[in-house]
């Protein structure tokens, strides 16, 4: 496992560099091949290159979900290289997530070709940016199963993730009119200051309470120190533990208007991903609670997160979801991201398991359609 992680690794791939992404898809496909004894369908949307394994025959039954896209610019390697020291593996997400993706094809290995008939794994190339040309594949994938399980990394302390927040992302666009700062600054109108209330209106539709965030981000405005701006922007991210607040946020976004005479306002944006809410991990995860003590390797912990991942997704079309499910270590996206390698085969023990008591529970009428063993199926 350790070998393979290092290639993923050592195979840079930020989100917005297609050429990597297609190279590391490249890497992801040779390893996994090399594991399931079948190559997969290459699936190229807008560029961005996608993997499934479709393994066996008849309805799809389980969902193992991942990515092979980082955040992190192609150079990263010289400044934080692979390594294993005292237990801990590092790398440019090597946490986030890699390992996961090794983990899933360990998992199906070890169940063995006979016994994964009806799992699907799909490895996208762009979740790091919100998924964009993989959520459709995403939720086409999902329909029909009977548990999509996501093998982004744990959260603190080895915790499944079992609540995720919607996001949802907008740019709010400001016009006025330029003047001369110091001649004629009443003649202008300033988007500067327009942008400013802005900002404070929708910083107030937080809700502490309702755990809804909103956070104005990324701002710009103006040209020149002496010019009255005639434009600002400003971006802002939301996070959402429900439905009903992501559409009070997104109403309520629509709704603002200008406070200066002149002024003007644009929303573009809206809901990224819907709420993962814990009903839809409940199941999931008192079973792999059960698991994990049958494992020797409980007891599991759960927790709920800002982050979201393509979990909400699945979550969202209505599929029982379990996520976290990959690496145990910390650090994502930083300087310190590192997997505890002792951990690796522990869960990779209990996402095999997982995975092998979903087909079990299938009907018998489907686990007889589903004798095909590891294969690819047609695109």
């Amino acid at each position: 496992m350790i070998d393979d992680i290092g290639r993923l690794v050592r195979t840079e791939s930020p989100s917005a560099d297609l050429t990597a992404v297609a190279r590391s898809a490249e890497e992801v496909a040779r390893i996994g091949a090399s594991h399931l004894g079948a190559e997969p369908d290459v699936i190229t949307v807008d560029g961005r290159t996608h993997l499934r394994w479709r393994l066996g025959s008849g309805p799809r039954r389980v969902l193992l979900l991942g990515h092979h896209d980082t955040v992190w610019p192609i150079g990263s390697l010289d400044t934080h290289p692979f390594t294993v020291r005292d237990g801990v593996l590092r790398g440019p997400g090597c946490f986030d997530m890699k390992a996961g993706l090794v983990m899933a094809f360990h998992a199906l290995a070890a169940l063995g070709a006979d016994a994964v008939a009806g799992v699907t794994l799909l490895v996208t190339g762009d979740e790091e940016l919100g998924s964009p040309s993989s959520r459709e594949l995403i939720e086409s994938e999902a329909a029909g199963c009977a548990a999509a399980f996501v093998l982004e990394a744990s959260a603190d302390g080895g915790a499944l993730k079992t609540e995720r927040k919607g996001v949802s992302l907008y740019e709010i666009r400001v016009a006025g009119r330029a003047a001369h700062a110091g001649l004629e600054p009443h003649l202008g109108v300033n988007a500067g200051i327009e942008t400013a209330h802005q900002i404070l209106a929708v910083a107030a539709l937080s809700d502490t309470g309702a755990g809804t965030t909103v956070t104005p981000t990324v701002l710009t405005a103006g040209t020149t120190t002496n010019t009255v701006p005639a434009h600002g922007r400003f971006a802002v991210d939301v996070r959402v533990r429900d439905a009903v607040e992501q559409a009070r946020v997104d109403t309520a976004l629509r709704g603002l208007r200008p406070v200066l005479d002149g002024a003007t306002l644009e929303v573009t944006g809206g809901p990224n991903r819907p709420p993962l809410p814990h009903a839809a991990s409940d199941a999931l995860y008192h079973r792999a609670g059960q698991l994990a003590q049958e494992l020797g390797i409980g007891p599991l912990t759960a927790a709920a997160v800002g982050g979201a991942s393509d979990g909400n997704f699945t979550a969202g079309v209505g599929i029982p979801t379990l996520d976290g499910l990959g690496a145990v270590g910390g650090g994502a996206h930083a300087t310190d991201e590192h997997v505890i390698v002792a951990e690796l085969p522990r869960r990779t023990a209990l996402l095999t398991a997982l995975v092998g008591a979903v087909l079990a529970e299938q009907p018998q009428a489907a686990r007889e359609s589903d004798t095909t063993a590891i294969g690819r199926s047609p695109r």
